[in-house]
């Protein structure tokens, strides 16, 4: 008898333990709840020189303490959020990256691709006994395995970094 429940017991908290970690990128748009990604922290307050200066209240519009973040990821890679164009020292390297062409629509093009591809792959994704990673699922034909590119470069005589173990 005492051979006959561990077994049990040992299944069925490992049944449990693997119901727990649900990725991020979880591509389900059906739950329920708040966007975590629309929460956009405001900057401090603090005081300005002079109160006369202050500009009038706009309800509804902006404020001094309202974040920016598409012209704080500019300043942080380096540019100008002013949009005064592509600086005299970076010519060369626009040209060179567009000298193919340029889609101007490349976002919107990209998401209908993407729309479409997961549709396709989603044709029975609500047939699965377990939970699974829907993205990588969805893009694993799409991945690039990086242990096998760096042996191709080295095999090819490139200098290559060292990287960890493939133990995962």
């Amino acid at each position: 008898m005492r051979f006959a429940t561990a077994p049990i017991i040992l299944g069925s908290i490992l049944l449990l333990t693997a119901c727990g970690d649900k990725p991020l990128h979880d591509l389900d748009a059906r739950r329920k709840g708040p966007d975590e990604f629309l929460v956009l922290p405001g900057l401090p307050l603090e005081e300005p020189a002079s109160y006369a200066a202050l500009p009038t209240p706009t309800p509804g519009g902006s404020n001094r303490t309202d974040r920016d973040p598409q012209a704080e990821a500019i300043l942080a890679l380096g540019g100008r959020p002013s949009g005064a164009g592509i600086p005299a020292g970076e010519g060369a390297l626009v040209a060179a990256a567009s000298r193919y062409g340029v889609e101007g629509d490349i976002r919107e093009t990209l998401t209908a691709e993407d729309e479409k591809r997961r549709k396709r792959a989603g044709i029975l994704a609500s047939v699965k006994l377990f939970p699974v990673d829907r993205y990588a699922e969805t893009y694993e034909r799409d991945s690039i395995d990086p242990f096998a590119v760096s042996a191709a470069y080295r095999r090819a005589g490139v200098p290559t970094p060292s990287s960890p173990p493939a133990t995962e």
